[in-house]
């Protein structure tokens, strides 16, 4: 089975996204393109964690 055999069988997502110039290394020790959408979640998680702290002081 190659590489072309095995992208046909995973089913294509609908907004599939183009990398903006890194990677991280999952679990397996795989190499995963960082998305636009994955900053923006790491970003909007930092903003909600930053809010929880100023409320609390």
């Amino acid at each position: 089975m190659s590489l072309q055999d095995n992208a046909a069988q995973c089913p294509a997502t609908a907004q599939q996204q183009e990398p903006v110039g890194g990677f991280i290394i999952d679990g397996q020790g795989r190499e995963v393109p960082i998305t636009e959408d994955m900053i923006q979640e790491a970003c909007d998680a930092l903003e909600e964690s930053r809010q929880r702290v100023s409320q609390q002081a």
